[in-house]
């Protein structure tokens, strides 16, 4: 089954954020839609949760940006319960690495075209090695590991020219949220680029350098902790300040004691 077009996907609002009612088989099929289209827009996918919407709610320049996206899949066993709570019957989160694999694993067949941005030039090395083992005749046509610093200018525009030279169908940027989300969107009027996704830590799990948790974990809503069990000092900040100040402002917001939109 086709999904609707994208603008008429149906959504809910948390803390003021566009969330769309959408799991990964819809989302390959509506990306592929939009390859095949053609033309000079880049869509924008979010792949977030609640360390997104958090952020979001802190920085309504960011809220704006978040809004302003073509897709926002919910990433995260909280969007799902919120999601279920309001009569959606999402089966289960749509994280980003599942995506990015059910995608390739399309690509490889179709013949769509790739291009890795983002993360060190160790874990690209190693996900160009993985990705190309694991779904064979998969195209990709690029990878670049910026620097950890602002670029200038000029290199900004070297960054994007080599990216529209490269000619992909698909821009997978692994620079973490809130950060990946800021690029695409400050410069997808640019990119020659049918979909553009920010695809946080997928990088890390489908290259095999950071370990992801058993699917059991996370299907009963626990790939928070195993994280934070595996990586403290990169977590801890979402384990321990974020997610209590999510789950205030939506207990708020599914109460009716206060409004977000």
């Amino acid at each position: 089954m086709r999904p609707k077009a994208a603008e008429t996907i149906p959504f809910i609002r948390v803390l003021g954020v566009r969330v769309h009612m959408v799991q990964i088989p819809e989302v390959v099929t509506l990306m592929e839609e939009w390859i095949e289209a053609g033309g000079s827009k880049c869509h924008q996918i979010v792949v977030t949760g609640m360390h997104g919407i958090t952020v979001a709610h802190k920085d309504q320049n960011f809220k704006a940006m978040l809004n302003a996206a073509d897709l926002f899949i919910p990433d995260g066993i909280s969007l799902i319960w919120i999601a279920r709570n309001r009569g959606f019957r999402l089966r289960k989160r749509a994280c980003g690495s599942d995506l990015m694999r059910e995608y390739c694993c399309f690509a490889a067949q179709k013949g769509h075209k790739n291009f890795f941005y983002g993360d060190t030039e160790d874990t690209l090395r190693l996900l160009m090695s993985s990705v190309q083992r694991e779904f064979p005749g998969l195209k990709v046509v690029g990878t670049f590991s910026p620097p950890f610093r602002p670029l200038t200018p000029e290199e900004d525009d070297g960054v994007v020219r080599m990216i529209n030279q490269a000619k992909p169908d698909v821009l997978w940027v692994g620079l973490g949220c809130p950060k990946q989300e800021r690029w695409i969107f400050e410069h997808r009027e640019r990119l020659k680029v049918p979909v553009a996704i920010g695809i946080g830590a997928a990088f890390k799990f489908l290259s095999g350098k950071v370990k992801r948790a058993p699917a059991w974990v996370g299907d009963h809503g626990l790939e928070w902790f195993w994280r934070f069990l595996n990586e403290p000092r990169r977590e801890w900040q979402r384990v321990l300040v974020d997610a209590p100040q999510f789950v205030f402002h939506v207990v708020l917001e599914l109460s009716g004691l206060r409004k977000y939109d």
